[in-house]
């Protein structure tokens, strides 16, 4: 059981890298909105287009990379969205069992149902090396690549709370959710 938390700790630092890198994709996207509306509108002033279609598909390409990765940071932190109506006044034990049942029986196939279902998708994609149709647009392929990426990692995610929850229930750790620090929380 030691092995597999050193492996869900892994996992956990994996997914804690990637999701802090993607915080500064927020601000990019940020960025690029405010751009794309102030120069759309100011545009009109000067009688020209100060915007472009790269610009807008980047502002979309950040907002699906943030959505996409921070899923598996969201779970690995509790973040994620949860009917929390008897859950939390559960025991840490039943806690670890929910969490086990939820994500054996829904999360982990549910990731490797989309992973299935993309394979085709984002191989055609990349075997024509797709781009946008408009004008001055990206290419399609990296964006759609980042599905399969994305769903691998909630996935490693899902082993990594199943592995946690498997030892709170062995008696390994006494709860597997998060626990309060001075800066939000921090992993087990």
């Amino acid at each position: 059981m030691h092995a597999l938390l050193k492996l869900a700790r892994l996992i956990d630092a994996i997914n804690g890298v990637i999701g802090r890198a993607v915080y500064w994709l927020v601000l990019a996207m940020v960025l690029v909105g405010a751009y794309n509306s102030i120069a759309r509108y100011s545009g009109r002033y000067f009688g020209m287009n100060l915007t472009h279609n790269m610009l807008l598909e980047t502002q979309w390409y950040l907002f699906s990379i943030v959505f996409l990765f921070m899923a598996a940071y969201a779970l690995n932190r509790d973040a994620h969205v949860r009917v929390d109506i008897l859950f939390s006044r559960a025991s840490p034990r039943t806690q670890a069992i929910i969490d086990l049942i939820g994500t054996l029986v829904f999360l982990i196939p549910f990731c490797i149902l989309i992973i299935y279902m993309s394979r085709n998708f984002v191989t055609q994609s990349i075997a024509i090396l797709e781009r946008s149709p408009d004008p001055g647009g990206l290419p399609r392929w990296p964006i759609k690549l980042a599905i399969p990426i994305a769903f691998v990692l909630l996935a490693l995610q899902g082993v990594s709370q199943a592995i946690k929850a498997a030892a709170v229930l062995a008696g390994i750790l006494p709860q597997h959710r998060d626990t309060e620090t001075e800066a939000g929380k921090v992993e087990i």
